[in-house]
């Protein structure tokens, strides 16, 4: 009966999605026609992000280390244990940002428009398209956005999660650009609904989110990458609270 209301509620929430999507499609649609209106489009998928979760029983909590100016530029590197992370992402990013993510995404019904204009897909078996994803990337924060990029580039299979190691590019990106990284810990969302629920479905209730302080870039050079890297996932790995792996 449990494992009944958990798949019902992951059905309800795509409802929700749906609904929130088609009463809003109009605006995703006009606002993505042109990347001067980028920050509109945003502005409406922090919309499609809030009402579904809000309605399905989800509650985010943001701790920040320390206030962050949004009117700079930054990578956002968070860990992913689950389909609930980008809407939490969406939420905590008060910057113009856009999404670095799956080639699959593309499929959906719901991300293809995303997917097709502001943010950027990426097949990471295939080293051509990631050259090319980053490319793209590099020329999206000449223009003033800022990515957000989950470094370990998948959702394990494991249950209870670990953090994955991290990918070297958006560290790369950081120095080559001189942007700071901002480490962030999504604490609960695995307890919550892990992976896209389909094993154990979802369950309502607080996820707790840590934003970490901006870690700046200056001094680092490219051969500094693994550095950086490391610093970050220590960062993010710091206030995680997956169990321990064995």
């Amino acid at each position: 009966m449990i494992q009944f209301l958990k798949q019902g509620l992951r059905y309800w929430h795509y409802l929700m999605v749906i609904f929130t999507f088609g009463i809003t499609y109009p605006f995703v649609y006009l606002f993505s026609r042109s990347s001067k209106t980028y920050t509109q489009l945003n502005s409406v998928r922090r919309i499609c992000s809030f009402l579904p979760t809000f309605f399905s029983g989800f509650i985010f909590k943001y701790e920040f280390e320390e206030e962050i100016d949004w009117n700079k530029i930054y990578i956002i590197c968070p860990n992913h244990a689950s389909n609930l992370d980008i809407f939490t992402m969406s939420l905590v990013a008060k910057n113009n940002f856009f999404f670095l993510g799956k080639q699959e995404l593309l499929d959906n019904p719901v991300t293809k428009i995303f997917f097709k204009t502001i943010d950027i897909p990426i097949n990471r078996e295939s080293k051509i398209s990631s050259f090319r994803a980053f490319q793209k990337t590099a020329v999206r924060i000449k223009q003033g956005m800022s990515p957000i990029i989950f470094p370990e580039g998948k959702i394990g299979e494991e249950f209870p999660p670990i953090l994955h190691e991290f990918k070297n590019g958006p560290f790369r990106l950081a120095i080559e650009h001189q942007i700071a990284i901002i480490p962030v810990t999504i604490q609960d969302n695995w307890k919550l609904w892990w992976d896209d629920g389909k094993k154990y479905g979802c369950k309502p209730g607080i996820s707790k989110v840590y934003i970490h302080k901006p870690i700046e870039v200056s001094g680092f050079n490219l051969k500094d990458d693994e550095i950086l890297k490391d610093l970050v996932y220590q960062k993010v790995n710091s206030k995680l609270n997956y169990p321990p792996s064995f």
